[in-house]
């Protein structure tokens, strides 16, 4: 855990610690983690259907008040392991997601930030997730491991990302001690093709 992103999230890392928030970084791109097959039995078991690190994280998920997720760019898209994970991670938890804050950071040598900025988000918006942002889209620099050291507005970036996540999770917090959360109507589905 020495690369861009890592440097990333332990720079957000530092403001969470400052302003009282628990975290804890897990690194998923190493892992073997297949995608998803679609089974539709995580429906009726409450969990996916392989049991891998993502039923481990779940319960984690579930706890926490926000989630951030960092990922290198790979050919403008996030980590494949990554989206494999996050995408069996979101599909087979059963529980609600709503007012969860969700943060993506990405770093690259150079491009594709956008791109992955977007498809990370994706996750978060789908669920009924409040996206956290920052001062500017939320990248980092850098192609040797540890160079975004160098990239000042890119650190400066996670920093006040980190801040404006911790506001957000706290005003979350104080909203639903006053008003609960938003009444949900029943899901309407639309299916085009008959």
């Amino acid at each position: 855990m020495n690369g861009n992103t890592a440097l990333a999230l332990q720079e957000m890392e530092k403001v969470f610690v400052k302003e009282g928030i628990e975290t804890e970084i897990i690194q998923i791109g190493n892992r073997d983690i297949r995608g998803c097959i679609a089974c539709g039995r995580c429906s009726e078991n409450g969990k996916c259907v392989f049991d891998d690190i993502v039923n481990e994280i779940a319960p984690k998920f579930q706890a926490c008040d926000g989630l951030v997720v960092g990922s290198p760019v790979y050919y403008a898209s996030a980590n494949a392991t990554l989206v494999a994970f996050l995408t069996r991670l979101f599909y087979s938890t059963p529980f609600d997601k709503t007012m969860k804050v969700g943060a993506s950071v990405v770093a690259a040598r150079r491009g594709g930030l956008s791109s992955t900025f977007d498809e990370l988000n994706k996750f978060f918006t789908i669920s009924g997730m409040p996206i956290a942002s920052s001062q500017y889209w939320n990248s980092i620099h850098g192609r040797a491991p540890g160079e975004a050291a160098q990239n000042a507005e890119g650190l400066q970036t996670m920093r006040t990302l980190a801040a404006n996540m911790t506001f957000l999770m706290k005003s979350i917090a104080l909203g639903k001690e006053a008003y609960g959360l938003p009444e949900k109507e029943e899901h309407c589905w639309t299916h085009f093709i008959r």
